[in-house]
C-alpha cells in the first residue's frame, strides 16, 4: 500500500521567480519510494471553514473542538490532493494518444512545430517567445489550487505558469462579504500586473467568471498583456455584466436575486445578498460531469462561496485598451454551466482571434481534459504576432 504526503511551501521562499504571495509549491511524496512527485500547483494551504468554504454558525464550540475539525479537514484536503496528483502523474503515460485523437479544433489552421503535439517546446522556440509567463485566473468559487494539473504540464513544456488567488478565494482570507466590486475581487491580479517591469508581458488565462477579471485587467493594463485566453469564460462585451452570460440558464438578474435559494446574506437579511453558494450535489452536477472523482472530491472540500457584487457589475471596455489585446476562446463541448449555445453567442458577439473546442470536457477542462487544455495553451503561446493579428473571421 502506497502512502502519500503533501508539503505546502510558499513559492516565494523556494524560487527566484516573481510570484504572488498567495502562490504555493506543492511537493508530493509517495511512501516507500525515494522519488518525489513532480506536481507543481498553487492551492489553498487550507480552508478553515466547514462544508465548501462556508462559515460555521455554531458559536458554542470549544477551541479544542474547532482545532480538531480544522486539522481533520486540512488532512482530508491534503490527502485528496496527493491522490489526485499521483493519479494524474500515472495517467500521463496513456493520455497523450487519447488527447491527440480527441484533440482540439481551431477556427484557423496554423503552421506550427511538432511541439504542439508533444507538449515540449524546443529551446529555440522558448528563447524567441514574446513571453513564457502564463497567469492562470480561476473562476467563481475556485482558487489557484484548481490549476495544479495545468501548472505541472506547462512547467514540463518549459513555460512559466503562475496561479493567483483572487480576493476571498483559495488561501486569501478576506471576508467574502466585504467584496463589493469587480475592482475588489480582481485586486490580486491588478497588483501582480502593476509589479511587472515595463518591458515584460504575460499571457492571461481566465476560467469561467475569471474571464471578466481578465477583461477588466486588459482594460487597465493592455500593454502588459501579450494575449488573453478565455476558457469557457465570461468574455462579455462593453456594458455587460458577467452574470448576463448565465442569464439564459439562471433567469434574469432581478428574478435571480428575488427568488434564488442559493443566495447568502452575509450582512443580514435586511441588507443585499453578498454571495452565492451551491450545495455539493449541485456543484458535482453542474461543474464536474466529466471530471475524475478525485478532482471532484478536492473541489468539494476546497470551493468557497461566490462573491455576488463582481458578477453583477457592468464592465466598461474600450477599443483603445481592451480592444488592442489578442483574445482566444476555448469552448467546452459537454458543459452544463455554460452551454455550447451560450459559448457560441459569446464568440459571435465579441469575436476573438481564434476559437478552440475541447470534446468531452465539462466546465472544468483543467480536471476533465488537462492534456488537451495544456496543448491548446502551448499552441496559443507559439502563435506569432503577425498571425495573431489576422482577422478572426
Amino acid at each position: 500500500m502506497l502512502s502519500f504526503f503533501v508539503l505546502a511551501i510558499p513559492i516565494s521562499i523556494c524560487s527566484h521567480r516573481s510570484t504572488h504571495p498567495n502562490s504555493w509549491l506543492i511537493v508530493v511524496g509517495i511512501g516507500g519510494n525515494e522519488r518525489m512527485g513532480n506536481g507543481l500547483a498553487c492551492m489553498p494551504k487550507k480552508d478553515l471553514r466547514g462544508g465548501i468554504g462556508s462559515r460555521s454558525r455554531r458559536g458554542s464550540n470549544s477551541r479544542s473542538q474547532r482545532k480538531t475539525a480544522v486539522s481533520e479537514e486540512e488532512l482530508l484536503h491534503h490527502q485528496v490532493l496527493a491522490m489526485a496528483i499521483h493519479q494524474h502523474q500515472l495517467s500521463q503515460r496513456f493520455d497523450g494518444s487519447l488527447s491527440r485523437r480527441i484533440g482540439s479544433t481551431s477556427s484557423r489552421s496554423r503552421d506550427l512545430p511538432d511541439s504542439v503535439t508533444t507538449g515540449k517546446l524546443p529551446p529555440a522556440f522558448l528563447e524567441n517567445l514574446e513571453t513564457k509567463k502564463i497567469i492562470l485566473v480561476h473562476g467563481e468559487g475556485f482558487g489557484a489550487w484548481c490549476w495544479y494539473k495545468t501548472m505541472s504540464l506547462l512547467e514540463e513544456s518549459g513555460l512559466l505558469p503562475v496561479a493567483l488567488d483572487l480576493t476571498g478565494s483559495g488561501i486569501d482570507q478576506t471576508d467574502i462579504n466585504s467584496i463589493t466590486s469587480l475592482e475588489d475581487y480582481a485586486r490580486p491580479l491588478i497588483t501582480y500586473l502593476q509589479s511587472l517591469p515595463d518591458d515584460e508581458k504575460v499571457i492571461l488565462v481566465g476560467h469561467s467568471c475569471g474571464g471578466a477579471i481578465v477583461s477588466y485587467a486588459l482594460e487597465r493594463y493592455p500593454r502588459k498583456v501579450s494575449k488573453a485566453v478565455y476558457v469557457c469564460a465570461t468574455m462579455v462585451s462593453n456594458g455587460q455584466k458577467p452574470f448576463d452570460v448565465f442569464s439564459e440558464e439562471l433567469a434574469s438578474a432581478d428574478l435571480f436575486l428575488q427568488e434564488s435559494q442559493f443566495l447568502v446574506y452575509g450582512n443580514g437579511r435586511d441588507k443585499p445578498p453578498t454571495s452565492i453558494m451551491f450545495d455539493k450535489q449541485q456543484i458535482r452536477a453542474l461543474y464536474f460531469n466529466q471530471s475524475p472523482p478525485k478532482d471532484v472530491a478536492l473541489a468539494t472540500v476546497s470551493m468557497r462561496p461566490i462573491p455576488l457584487a463582481p458578477i453583477m457589475e457592468k464592465l466598461s471596455l474600450t477599443t483603445e485598451n481592451y480592444g488592442t489585446v489578442r483574445r482566444y476562446f476555448i469552448q467546452t463541448l459537454d458543459d452544463r454551466i455554460l452551454s455550447l449555445d451560450v459559448q457560441e453567442r459569446l464568440v459571435r458577439e465579441n469575436p476573438p482571434h481564434g476559437v478552440y473546442k475541447i470534446k468531452g470536457s465539462d466546465h472544468c477542462p483543467f480536471f476533465s481534459k488537462p492534456q488537451t487544455l495544456s496543448k491548446i495553451l502551448i499552441e496559443i503561446v507559439q502563435i506569432p504576432w503577425e498571425n495573431a493579428l489576422d482577422d478572426p473571421s
